[in-house]
């Protein structure tokens, strides 16, 4: 994201697969047949196995030291950003469905009603054990 600064000068076009506007053979940015960055995740339709909508994706959780994607972020409930309720997901729960453009998870609205979740103004993961808990709630093996 440019600034204000005096030197600054962009170093890739967006989208493009530039890494070094003189010459490379660059790295991808925004998005490829099997890579999509990050800011292109968030905000993707979640779907249950039926294909209803039930959330969208708000953000995911990175393992800082394995960097593999330990938890998607669903933003679900609540209009307009008010009442809404963010539930961790692990990341393997989820499937991309090229058809309906967005993610699938075989979760139905019901189960994710009741699913571990936490409001805007929480963070339960200073809670050591609250991963364990989402793993244990999707039967899923913990992610490290």
């Amino acid at each position: 994201m440019p600034t204000d600064l005096p030197q600054e000068r962009a170093i890739r076009k967006p989208g493009s697969l530039e890494l070094d506007p003189s010459g490379g053979e660059g790295v991808a940015i925004d998005e490829t047949r099997k890579l999509i960055a990050s800011n292109k995740v968030e905000g993707t339709t979640v779907y249950d196995g039926a294909g209803d909508e039930i959330g969208t994706v708000h953000n995911f959780m990175v393992d800082k030291v394995s960097g593999q994607v330990a938890y998607v972020v669903l933003s679900f409930g609540g209009f307009l950003g008010v009442g809404e309720s963010y539930h961790p997901l692990p990341w393997r729960a989820l499937r991309y469905d090229r058809q309906l453009g967005g993610y699938v998870v075989d979760v139905d609205r019901t189960r994710l009603e009741s699913a571990p979740r936490y409001g805007a103004d929480e963070d339960p993961f200073v809670d050591d054990e609250y991963g364990a808990k989402v793993d244990a709630y999707y039967r899923t093996a913990p992610t490290s």
